[in-house]
């Protein structure tokens, strides 16, 4: 089996840096497979025993019936696996005194190599009991389950699966079942150096797919629609042997009466609008490859006859936009909840007379994913429960947030839209693939000069 780092540098090996690079190498998917399977168990080994450590767990279990999974169950199993099967069940145990993680299921099939079965039903016909028998066995002083008022991602098992374990538990043990949030957010929020290698690339693919949708090979201005554009990019998506894990949209903001409204903007936005010269064009755009997420926010405007780039009142705001970014992403500090970031952002952008509003999310196994929220646009003063969540190193998060700016040229108030997947190593944060800083021109100016 070829290394991680080999399957790294084939991935990154054809890329050509820059907008107009050839589109970088997309895995079979045999090799996305080999890939996730690796991933999967250099997890287990490292991420997995740190995140049950500093949560005080020794004990986790993670219960899911088929078509009815815990969020986290897929994270760990492996690539050729689609769904729980039946009733599964994975245990992760630390016995402690500095031995390694004891991994296994008590299920009626193997769960790949790290979580091999070890229910056997023809002497215990019983899943439930020999679940417990188990747990008796191991004498594990904290058991966790994902069961979370706050978090979705850890609140993974269902009321019928709770109650049969506490049923079929001695009453001794029924106390030792705590609630292991902690320990599934750690699990999922936790990106390791490998994932990180590939990750750039996956995130320049996004980059690359947008760049294609905004420009002339897609739009003719006065003909195309935002709709247009938007089933374009789904279906190049499922060309390139992608998912979408939302569907995109395409939206519009030009010299007319219409405002600004956060509502409008993300779910009612119009459909059908026809793309004009002069248009400030947005998109919101994310894949799904080897089980890691993108989710993009980029603007393009639609050129006039007499124009080689956009106009300067547009590139001004951009910067703003820029600058609301590095505000946020220069108050990333280990141990700061999303609520103190969200706080110390916005009172910098009041002192610096900037109209900024944080909606940062984690990025990862899933697109809205496990760890800090960091402002919702409707609450801007703080998000009880997720926003109380301490930021953690090699974590990855989704700057989220736009920029009020007024036009005098068009009488009103526009929004700056930005979003950029960026990775904070505990005492920096870096933008995976690098973030936007111009507005992209439809069409692309090929004589500048002239």
């Amino acid at each position: 089996m070829r290394s991680i780092f080999t399957l790294s540098l084939i991935i990154l090996g054809t890329t050509i840096w820059g907008q107009n690079s050839y589109f970088p190498k997309v895995l079979s998917m045999r090799e996305r497979a080999e890939v996730i399977d690796q991933w999967l168990e250099e997890r287990v080994q490292t991420v997995l025993p740190e995140v049950m450590r500093r949560s005080e767990i020794d004990m986790w279990i993670i219960i899911a019936r088929e078509y009815n999974e815990d969020p986290v169950i897929k994270t760990l199993l492996p690539a050729t696996w689609q769904s729980a099967r039946r009733t599964t069940m994975l245990i992760a145990y630390n016995p402690g005194e500095g031995k390694p993680l004891e991994t296994f299921g008590m299920s009626r099939y193997n769960t790949g190599e790290l979580f091999k079965t070890v229910w056997n039903k023809e002497e215990q016909p019983d899943q439930w009991k020999a679940l417990a028998d188990m747990i008796v066995s191991k004498e594990p002083k904290k058991i966790g389950i994902n069961k979370s008022e706050t978090f979705a991602l850890a609140d993974g098992i269902s009321s019928t699966h709770y109650d049969m374990l506490m049923e079929v538990l001695p009453k001794k043990y029924q106390s030792r079942v705590v609630n292991a949030e902690n320990v599934a957010i750690g699990w999922l929020e936790t990106r390791t150096e490998s994932e990180m290698i590939v990750y750039q690339n996956i995130v320049r693919m996004a980059h690359q797919i947008i760049a294609e949708g905004f420009s002339e090979k897609i739009i003719q201005p006065g003909v195309t629609t935002t709709d247009d554009v938007v089933w374009w990019y789904r279906d190049r998506i499922r060309e390139l042997g992608f998912t979408a894990w939302f569907h995109p949209s395409v939206s519009i903001q030009r010299k007319d009466p219409e405002s600004f409204d956060h509502l409008r903007s993300f779910s009612e936005r119009p459909e059908q609008q026809i793309i004009y010269p002069g248009d400030l064009l947005h998109v919101d755009f994310g894949i799904t490859y080897l089980r890691l997420n993108t989710d993009t926010q980029q603007h393009a405007y639609v050129l006039k006859p007499d124009e080689k780039e956009a106009p300067g009142f547009l590139k001004e705001a951009f910067k703003k936009g820029n600058r609301v970014q590095d505000i946020l992403t220069d108050n990333f500090k280990t141990g700061r909840s999303g609520n103190e970031i969200l706080k110390a952002t916005l009172d910098q952008c009041e002192a610096e007379g900037l109209k900024g509003v944080i909606y940062t999310h984690p990025i990862g196994f899933h697109g809205h994913a496990a760890g800090p929220t960091i402002g919702l646009w409707d609450q801007q003063g703080g998000v009880p429960g997720k926003g109380d969540y301490p930021l953690y190193p090699n974590t990855a998060h989704s700057i989220e947030l736009n920029a009020g700016v007024y036009l005098e040229e068009w009488g009103k108030e526009i929004r700056i839209m930005l979003e950029e997947d960026a990775f904070f190593d505990g005492e920096n944060v870096r933008y995976i693939d690098g973030r936007a800083t111009e507005i992209m021109t439809i069409p692309r100016v090929l004589f500048p000069n002239e």
